[in-house]
């Protein structure tokens, strides 16, 4: 009688596997992204009202800016 058996290059044996990375891989750059939204909060924070006056951010606008950096607050959209 014959056993039918995966062959380790086949589609069926790679698919599981390919579906864990791209998760562990989206997972990694959500979390790559959020710590860049977190540095740039700080780094904006730490400026002075003059200096972000200067970049035209006010005060309350950091976080908006920091969470949608590719967006103006203001309505002008740049390449993220």
């Amino acid at each position: 009688m014959d056993t039918p058996y995966n062959v380790a290059g086949s589609p069926q044996a790679i698919a599981p596997a390919r579906s864990r990375f791209a998760v562990i891989g989206r997972y990694w750059a959500a979390l790559l992204d959020w710590e860049l939204r977190v540095q740039l909060r700080d780094r904006l924070t730490n400026l002075s009202d003059r200096e972000l006056r200067d970049i035209g951010i006010a005060r309350g606008e950091i976080d908006y800016v920091a969470s949608h950096r590719a967006t103006d607050p203001r309505g002008a959209v740049y390449p993220p």
